[in-house]
């Protein structure tokens, strides 16, 4: 059917392809998607309608076990090194978690919705083969966050039962510079949290419930114990911003903003990888909207209350809350200390880091990884990436590391939002996406027009990444000397960019009329 003239998206959607509920919630009518296509598995094949119920609690219970972990606890711990307050840190990362918000419910409805992952609901825009670009950039982030998590929490293991057993544990014999013992509890955290993803989704929904409540007490009682030792919180909160709120400030707040963004915006793409299980739309969103920003606001402040603490009883500030930990001078109170490192990691890790790439990779090659398969591999690429290099210091990690993907990411999100949203108004043809040769299938698979606002919204996003002097990989002057000024807002201009020019070249170049072409037969 050639493209002769514009075709609204909103194109009619054939009756006996999908089945509509009530609550608007949408399922593939029996037989309307081949069991065993080429781009159909298990895993990727919407959820049926009755087992779409997380619930609210559900919801809020994931974003509080994923918020209450070491990387998050230490996110105000970089911005205070970098020279905020303590206030000035709280405000930023709470400002950060409002504006992903944003996004992360704006992809989350199709969850619900029509019970499509992160990888399928990206076919609509970037086409059947094209969604793989999106799915891979997506898995490689999550790859390097699994091992980055996996490596402190190793190192939490590790502190801890060095506290227990000793000087001969801490000075056992090195391997690559590190001590055997400190390997040893990095590959039994590793496989500890693959033998819990591997039974599925549903045992990762029954671990968060009972997981969030725990960490949640585990870290009361850490402000109750530094509490009752400090006698009060009061050094730290009265220690003056090196910065101030003038000019010295907001260039290092807006790429710390930009950074604390790039902290979730993974969360923000895939988010439909966990929404698709969901009751209905109000559970994602009350779930998403209570759990999201307040915990990590919260628990910004938690980290902040309790590292005041510390400096009053140790004369330091201790920001490492395993370090800190490790100060408890009985045996249960390391104990617990440890088995709340241990959830609080496995906690977040197994959620935000490894859901994602095994769907990711399920979709790249549907007929040779399943699920599990790709949670397999996400676990081994974690350790190949040396996951210890990206923590070294706060300049790298949330400038370099966290300032990159949030800009990447952030181009990706703006074409999702774009299509589902703006361009086809949240109706999607959900047998179609599934066909090679219909709707979503533009040319040989691939839309060109969001591989195009892809690479023009990374590039303007991230182009001008640079490193202060011996502080980063980028050179002082930027990538592209010319784009630095951009550098500092790179998630904001990603996802601004890739949304506005994804909507002028879908509307400008009559794009929904090229999925049309193959499905005469069932469009009529």
């Amino acid at each position: 059917m050639p493209a002769t003239s514009p075709v609204p998206p909103e194109l009619p959607i054939t009756p006996t392809d999908q089945i509509t509920a009530p609550d608007g919630r949408v399922e593939p009518a029996p037989g309307a998607i081949a069991a065993h296509g080429r781009y159909v598995n298990a895993d990727l094949y919407p959820v049926p309608l009755a087992e779409r119920r997380w619930t609210t609690y559900n919801f809020a219970a994931l974003w509080v076990g994923m918020a209450h972990n070491i990387p998050s606890w230490t996110l105000a711990s970089g911005l205070v090194a970098l020279g905020m307050d303590w206030k000035q840190a709280v405000f930023t990362i709470a400002l950060a978690n409002l504006v992903v918000l944003v996004p992360m419910l704006l992809t989350g409805h199709a969850g619900p919705k029509y019970g499509i992952p992160f990888p399928v609901l990206a076919r609509a825009s970037f086409g059947l083969r094209g969604a793989n670009l999106p799915a891979l950039v997506r898995a490689a982030v999550a790859c390097c966050w699994f091992g980055i998590q996996t490596w402190i929490g190793g190192q939490g293991i590790y502190i801890l039962l060095g506290k227990i057993f000793g000087g001969d544990w801490a000075g056992a014999t090195e391997i690559a510079g590190y001590p055997w013992t400190l390997w040893l509890c990095f590959l039994v955290f590793w496989a500890v949290e693959l033998a819990i993803i591997l039974r599925g989704m549903e045992t990762l929904r029954r671990f968060e419930n009972w997981a969030a409540p725990f960490v949640l007490v585990g870290a009361l009682a850490l402000l109750g114990w530094m509490a009752a030792k400090a006698g009060g919180f009061g050094p730290l909160l009265d220690q003056p911003s090196t910065l101030g709120w003038g000019e010295n400030f907001w260039p290092v707040f807006f790429p710390s903003l930009m950074g604390m963004i790039g902290f979730w915006a993974t969360l923000s793409l895939n988010i439909p990888d966990f929404t698709r299980f969901g009751a209905g739309q109000r559970a994602q969103v009350w779930g998403q909207s209570l759990g999201l920003p307040t915990t990590m606001t919260a628990f910004a402040l938690l980290s902040v209350l309790v590292t005041s603490g510390s400096q009053a009883v140790y004369g330091a500030p201790i920001w490492d809350p395993v370090a800190l930990a490790g100060k408890a001078d009985n045996v249960f109170g390391l104990l617990f200390a440890l088995v709340t490192v241990l959830i609080a990691t496995i906690s977040v890790n197994i959620a935000a880091n490894v859901v994602s790439p095994a769907y990711d990779l399920a979709h790249l090659a549907p007929k040779l990884i399943n699920f599990r398969t790709g949670a397999l591999i996400t676990g081994v690429v974690g350790v190949i990436i040396l996951p210890w290099k990206l923590t070294a210091t706060p300049e790298l990690y949330i400038f370099t590391w966290l300032g990159v993907v949030g800009g990447l990411l952030g181009t990706v999100a703006g074409i999702l939002i774009a299509d589902y949203w703006i361009i086809r108004r949240t109706v999607l043809d959900l047998a179609e996406l599934y066909r090679p040769g219909g709707r979503y299938w533009y040319t040989a698979g691939w839309n060109w027009r969001a591989v195009l606002a892809f690479v023009i919204g990374g590039l303007l996003a991230v182009g001008g990444s640079y490193s202060q002097p011996g502080k980063g990989p980028f050179p002082a002057g930027g990538l592209l000397p010319f784009l630095k000024p951009l550098a500092d807002y790179g998630w904001a201009v990603g996802l601004g960019v890739a949304l506005t020019l994804y909507t002028v070249l879908m509307r400008a170049t009559g794009g929904p009329v090229s999925e049309l072409r193959g499905t005469e037969g069932r469009l009529g």
